[in-house]
């Protein structure tokens, strides 16, 4: 038999069965201690585990024998909404972000019909606020909401810009931003990679002469050579 065994164990009553039963003719079997407290006291609901309610569009994987008592998946709306935010959006992870502990009630206690501080969250709540409150589609939505998050961040780049300038007209002095710095690092790293790339390129060049320089010359043994020595040395 293969397979999990998904059926009822019928513990109680198979026991029943077997003390009701006797054994070579006058012996009986001794019940188990917990016999008499099952039933004295039975349990107050069935032991066998009932299937999860559907809640979903049927799915003929799910009815498998494998996964009846599996968990099902937790989904919201807000998981698609945010994953295709960020999907078109890479750089706003990048961004510093504050987390805090919430409960997860914010659609209900914030004014999403002006929104928040401007990051990814935010944009999905009010995509969700405008999809529920102002019946709009999922698409008209997500750009509406793209728009406004759009004109937030060039309104903080400008503002950001002004300042600088403002700064600098009175005697600020800024330093190398992230950016100078991490391209700063790049171009070095770049520059000692040429030179070991050049060294590394030399030597194999070498070694390459050398093998072609060395193919087909024939060594001569040195005992050869050690007798013509002493010839060469007679010859006045």
């Amino acid at each position: 038999m293969g397979g999990r065994q998904i059926r009822p164990a019928r513990v109680y009553q198979t026991v029943s069965e077997e003390l009701n039963h006797r054994i070579l003719g006058s012996s009986t079997s001794n019940p188990p201690p917990w016999y008499n407290v099952m039933t004295s006291v039975p349990p107050a609901e069935t032991l066998v585990r009932t299937l999860p309610p559907h809640r979903w569009s049927s799915n003929p994987k799910a009815t498998k024998p494998k996964n009846l008592f599996r968990p099902q998946r937790i989904g919201y709306l807000e998981d698609k909404l945010r994953s295709t935010f960020y999907k078109d959006h890479p750089w706003e992870l990048a961004r510093p972000r504050v987390i805090l502990e919430l409960d997860g009630k914010d659609y209900q206690q914030c004014d999403w019909s002006k929104g928040l501080q401007q990051k990814g969250r935010s944009v999905v709540q009010r995509q969700m606020w405008l999809m529920t409150n102002e019946k709009m589609g999922k698409r008209k939505a997500y750009d509406m909401t793209r728009r406004e998050f759009y004109r937030i961040r060039q309104e903080e780049q400008i503002e950001k810009r002004v300042a600088i300038e403002e700064a600098r007209h009175v005697g600020a002095y800024f330093g190398k931003t992230r950016i100078d710095v991490a391209h700063h690092l790049e171009d070095r790293e770049f520059e000692n990679w040429k030179i070991w790339a050049g060294k590394e390129t030399e030597k194999q060049e070498a070694r390459r002469n050398t093998e072609v320089e060395s193919f087909g010359v024939e060594e001569e043994d040195p005992e050869v050579e050690a007798e013509a020595a002493p010839e060469a040395a007679v010859v006045p």
